[in-house]
């Protein structure tokens, strides 16, 4: 038995004087009203009321803890509400990751703006171009670009990415514009093993995906190298459609052979699954969501 449910009964009785009506008043049975004042008084080994067919009085002890019982519950209560008020109050640490390119590009920005506008909340981002395990390496949330599996994760769609090949206008006037996935083998490649593993480029051949072995020039594991070298005309290489949106609208970069792209790869905001969500972490994801939704949404011109 609850022993806080059993002051209450007990204060209940007191202030209700009687069983019946203080069942009534807690919306309870006389008959669980019984029990629960039974086993108080069993456990305390004390009788706190006395009883006759008529009426019913606290004892000299039950006098003297009601007094207690009052102040326990009021303790109760208090501790209650101060709890609840410090849900409401938005601080603490998040932490917080995403892959290298995203979180500088596109995360790091909204992360700013937040701790801006939440002073009381301190934020760690941490940036690898791995699969983070959020639970056991203590984060909060991440942003995962991928196409997610089932698990105990929640996750929020907030937008979709582009796997885009790229090249520069000078590249592409000097060498030729490929136009059939074979064309490819002619060209010099710019590899980014995260989005060509292997050295394959994987791509839609007839609605139905296809790969296609290729020999790089140029391998580097660092996406804004790979751009780089791309927009000083070394060669074609791969990307997501948002780390190249500003160079292909300067015209820096051209994107080549659209017609072979993979479907998008969705944007996910994925956090552990509790059955309270954090106040830190919900007012991160409500606040960042509708702006992420809004940096992905911005289109790439697709030539």
């Amino acid at each position: 038995m609850d022993r806080f449910n059993e002051l209450r009964v007990f204060v209940a009785i007191a202030d209700q004087g009687g069983l019946a009506r203080a069942a009534s008043a807690l919306r309870s049975s006389p008959p669980a009203v019984t029990r629960s004042i039974a086993a108080l008084e069993e456990r305390l080994g004390v009788r706190l009321f006395e009883r006759t067919t008529r009426s019913l009085h606290l004892t000299e002890p039950g006098i003297t803890f009601l007094e207690d019982a009052r102040q326990l519950l009021s303790d109760l209560e208090e501790a209650e509400q101060n709890m609840a008020g410090q849900a409401k109050i938005l601080s603490g640490q998040l932490t917080i990751t995403a892959s290298l390119t995203f979180g500088r590009a596109i995360l790091q920005p909204i992360i700013l703006d937040f701790i801006d506008a939440n002073p009381r909340i301190n934020v760690s981002m941490q940036l690898f171009d791995r699969v983070v395990d959020l639970i056991d390496e203590g984060f909060d949330l991440a942003v995962r670009i991928a196409n997610l599996p089932d698990s105990s994760l929640v996750s929020r769609h907030v937008g979709d990415v582009s796997r885009l090949l790229v090249a520069s206008p000078a590249y592409l006037a000097r060498c030729g514009t490929p136009t059939t996935a074979d064309d490819l083998l002619l060209h010099t490649i710019i590899a980014l093993p995260a989005l060509m593993p292997n050295r394959e480029w994987r791509y839609s051949k007839g609605g139905k995906p296809a790969r296609l072995s290729l020999t790089a020039r140029l391998e580097m594991n660092d996406a804004h190298a790979c751009i780089d070298a791309a927009e000083r005309g070394k060669g074609i290489t791969i990307a997501l459609s948002y780390m190249v949106r500003d160079a292909i609208r300067d015209g820096r970069l051209i994107p080549v052979l659209t017609a072979f792209s993979l479907a998008p790869v969705p944007v996910n905001l994925v956090y552990a699954q509790r059955r309270m969500m954090m106040p830190k972490v919900r007012a991160f994801i409500d606040f960042a969501a509708p702006k992420l939704t809004a940096a992905l949404s911005r289109k790439t011109p697709v030539t």
